[in-house]
């Protein structure tokens, strides 16, 4: 038969031993907390330690990494609206009114580079556009803005090699495109206009 000898109460933990462990327990969590978990998962890094050890910069890119792929998802729900606003036209539209004018934009973008060109319309007037990519893709996005309007959008879509058409002014303002390189390399986006527009430049 098997017999046992029951512990003695002399060799069980006191309550302030436990107690004890169980502070040290739970201070060891929370320097694991704030030193590797914050900044690993979420780059908050209160104490500097996350970055010494190289947390923090796992966190960035993590949160980095959320961030385009929500951009990805809201750019996939709306990528089916496209930036040509009328028909594609065969050959470059005239302005509805005003003097017509026509320019070449060019832009070169980095890895992760954005720009932004717009023109400067009436409202109603009329500017073909015709862009294309060289080197790669970008995400786009037309859109405008003006007096008591901060955005007005036009049109998105990602992973474009080109877009034309001819964008009808909704309003007086700033109308024209944002580009995103979200390539590994380079980009060249040429852009050309023509209509009723004062000016295009390159505003980001």
């Amino acid at each position: 038969m098997f017999n046992s000898q029951r512990p003695s109460i002399d060799d069980l933990p006191t309550n302030r031993q436990l107690l004890r462990a169980t502070a040290l327990a739970a201070a060891t969590a929370g320097v694991l907390l704030v030193a590797v978990v914050l900044p690993a998962e979420y780059a908050i890094d209160p104490t500097g330690a996350g970055r010494a050890l190289g947390f923090t910069e796992m966190g960035e890119t993590k949160a980095q990494l959320a961030r385009e792929a929500e951009a990805a998802r809201r750019l996939a729900a709306s990528s089916e609206v496209r930036a040509v606003v009328a028909a594609p036209p065969s050959d470059a539209v005239a302005p509805s009114t005003g003097d017509a004018r026509s320019d070449v934009t060019e832009v070169t973008l980095a890895p992760g580079e954005g720009a932004e060109v717009k023109a400067t319309m009436a409202k109603g007037e009329q500017l073909a556009f015709d862009w294309s990519v060289r080197g790669g893709a970008v995400n786009f996005d037309t859109h405008a803005d003006g007096a008591g309007i901060d955005y007005h959008g036009y049109g998105k879509g990602r992973n474009s090699q080109g877009e034309k058409g001819t964008l009808v002014a909704a309003f007086d303002g700033k109308h024209g495109w944002f580009w995103r390189n979200r390539s590994g390399g380079s980009v060249t986006v040429t852009l050309r206009t023509q209509g009723g527009y004062t000016d295009i430049k390159r505003v980001v």
